[in-house]
This record gives structure tokens, sequence and C-alpha cells, in this order.
């Protein structure tokens, strides 16, 4: 059989653009450590989008997969918190946020309810995230790193899909990361702090 050149050559083109498509766009990971327990667990393996964050910015409440401000031969996977320009604070292990150009902090209510941070206050650059891991007692994330904050080129991708091990096989569950003005009343009712003012490949989840 007479083997046409041309086709070939353009079978080996298509591959290498249908290669370079998925390769820019979908990335494959493996959790190794706690820090994001419930949401993951060591050895889920996970399906990463990497074209996203080229069209857009990172959202409040998304898992991503990031390179950290501190020294590490892996990637870590946390939760985005505080975007450029806002302010941070965590007053016992509560996570409030004060929006960029606001006055005021509002309650970040997160449901489920996750274990508590390390308390602070942090006001995020521009071009910089807040990240935290969802299992707080035991996570190396933006309340411990000298460093806080997270830059935007840092980030590889967004978690969409766990697809190892079957038993847990399904989308990034999503979480509830709502803004909340918090009244005397709903204080009172919830047992929280009312409004706050201003005082300041493999993935690691150290």
């Amino acid at each position: 059989m007479k083997i046409n050149l041309r086709e070939v050559v353009v079978a080996i083109l298509i591959f290498v653009v249908v290669f370079t498509i998925v390769q820019i766009s979908i990335g494959s990971y493996q959790v190794e450590m706690t820090s994001m327990t419930p949401t993951f667990l060591p050895r889920d393996c996970v399906m990463v989008d990497k074209l996203t964050y080229r069209f857009r910015a990172p959202h409040r409440g998304e898992v991503v997969i990031i390179w950290p401000p501190v020294q590490s031969e892996n990637p870590y996977i946390k939760r985005v918190i505080g975007l450029p320009g806002e302010t941070v604070k965590i007053e016992g292990g509560q996570v409030y946020i004060q929006e960029k150009g606001s006055s005021k902090f509002l309650l970040l209510e997160e449901k489920p309810d996750l274990p508590k941070s390390n308390d602070g206050i942090w006001s995020v650059p521009e071009g910089k995230y807040f990240v935290l891991g969802d299992n707080r007692d035991d996570s190396s994330d933006s309340s411990a790193w000298p460093d806080a904050f997270v830059p935007r080129k840092n980030f590889i991708g967004k978690t969409w899909l766990r697809y190892w091990p079957l038993s847990r096989f399904g989308l990034t569950p999503d979480y509830s990361c709502k803004l909340v003005s918090t009244t005397e009343s709903t204080a009172t009712s919830l047992g929280i702090l009312p409004a706050i003012e201003p005082a300041s490949l493999s993935v690691s989840t150290p």
C-alpha cells in the first residue's frame, strides 16, 4: 500500500495541535496532604482547568492550584478568599472581608462551616490574592506564610473534576462563600460577632 506523505503530515499536525490545546487547557494533579479536607482528601486525583484564568480573574470561593509564595517543589491546592484591594480579617477564627472601596467588614458566610484559622488582618495588594485551606487547623496558607499573598501569575488553574477514586468521582463541591452584613439581630441568633470595623503533577497541601 502506497503511503500518502501529505496525509501523514496532516495527521501529525492535527495531533500536535490537539496535544498542545490539551496541555494548555487541562492539567491532572494528585492531592498529597490534608489541608483541603473534607473537600479533597490525600490521593484524590483532580482535573484542572488551566484556560479560564487566561480570560478572567479568579473568583472568591474557587479551589485553585497555585505556586505558593514560599519555597516548594510542588504546587499547592487552596481556596480563594481575599481578592486584590480587599482587606481580610480573621477574628476568633471567623473570616471577615472589607471589599475594595468599602468602609466596613462583612462576614464571609461559608457553608459548610469550616475549621477555624489563625487570627490576623491582611490588606491584599493589587494583583495578588489571599488563599486558605479548607482544613484550616492544618494548612500552610496565606494566614501563615511570611509573604501572605499569591500573585496572579502563580495561578495554574481552577479545579473542576475529581476523577479518582471512583467512589468520590464528581465536580468540585460548590461551597457558599457569601459576604453578609452582621447586624445585631443575626449576631444574637447565630452566635457571631456584630459588624467589625477595620483595625489592619503532585499537589502539596501542607
